[in-house]
């Protein structure tokens, strides 16, 4: 579904509607500058929805709705959105409210089967959106949260071993503990030098962010990368023989699960790149892909 954005209603009128979701203790999350609730995909959303009317006066329309939807937004394409979840609630029928009222939502059972993104060029969000429906114009109102998805352990964690080089001039071989690592892991390994015949200077270890949002067949895409961190293994050069430990911790970093195809238009996958810097400042890496998966909510 490709639905287009529409700008209606003046900001008086979406200033009467107030979006509250039940208390449960939840996290937040900060997106952009807002701080936002924090679901799991198999949580009810519930809460109220408080329409403030005026003392001594009325509040005459033809409707109320609320709708819970879930909505993929390419940065490229703005003013188009792609629905993948829409389920909407009659709040009240046509009338008129002469006081104050709130009503309750209840969305149990919504399909929430993707977790909440924001990106360099894709964004995936879910809202509410409240509906005061009257003769000329209509009171609309969104309150956005984010969805996340707890995903279970991986049924293997092969190690990964690999051999490099340059031929009579460098030879390595690195080793990272596993291929799959949750969100708040520790990447663990180490490096063995083989042969050195370059003066290395530095070695650090990068962990790089790519994201591919467009659809490939034909229409545009975009493929971004990002550095999120870049960590020091080494300062000096190395000797023959010498062998460098791994031990880096991911809890302080930004990142998000793997994401393979979501609703075919966008990928996010995560490498390891590994990077030594000669004394010229030439630099010699490999990138190892590596999945993230999301061991809890927060």
């Amino acid at each position: 579904l490709i639905a287009m954005a529409s700008f209606f209603g003046s900001s008086k009128g979406s200033d009467r509607i107030v979006i509250s979701f039940a208390a449960g203790g939840r996290p937040t999350k900060k997106v952009g500058s807002e701080l936002l609730e924090v679901f799991s995909n198999t949580e009810p959303v519930t809460g109220t929805v408080a329409i403030n009317v005026e003392p001594g006066k009325k509040l005459e329309h033809q409707g109320v709705k609320v709708e819970l939807l879930g909505q993929i937004e390419m940065f490229y394409d703005r003013g188009n959105y792609y629905e993948f979840t829409s389920v909407v609630r009659e709040l009240a029928a046509a009338g008129a409210l002469t006081s104050s009222q709130e009503f309750p939502f209840d969305f149990s059972g919504v399909d929430k089967q993707y977790e909440s993104y924001s990106g360099l060029n894709v964004r995936l969000r879910y809202f509410i959106r409240v509906t005061i429906t009257r003769n000329y114009k209509r009171d609309v109102k969104e309150q956005d949260f984010v969805v996340q998805v707890v995903q279970p352990p991986p049924t293997s964690l092969t190690a990964i071993k690999m051999e490099v080089g340059i031929e009579e001039c460098l030879h390595i071989e690195f080793e990272y503990d596993k291929q799959k690592y949750h969100m708040k892991d520790i990447i663990i390994g180490k490096v063995y030098f083989l042969l050195v015949r370059i003066k290395i200077k530095h070695m650090e270890l990068n962990i790089i962010r790519r994201e591919q949002a467009g659809s490939g067949s034909g229409g545009q895409q975009y493929n971004e990368s990002e550095t999120l961190t870049k960590f020091e293994l080494m300062d000096g050069a190395p000797v023959r023989g010498e062998c460098i430990p791994i031990r880096l911790f991911m809890s302080s970093l930004d990142l998000t699960p793997t994401y393979k195809s979501i609703n075919n238009k966008f990928s996010v996958k995560y490498y390891l790149n590994l990077v030594l810097v000669d004394q010229e400042d030439r630099r010699y890496f490999k990138q190892q892909e590596v999945t993230l998966w999301r061991k809890d909510i927060g």
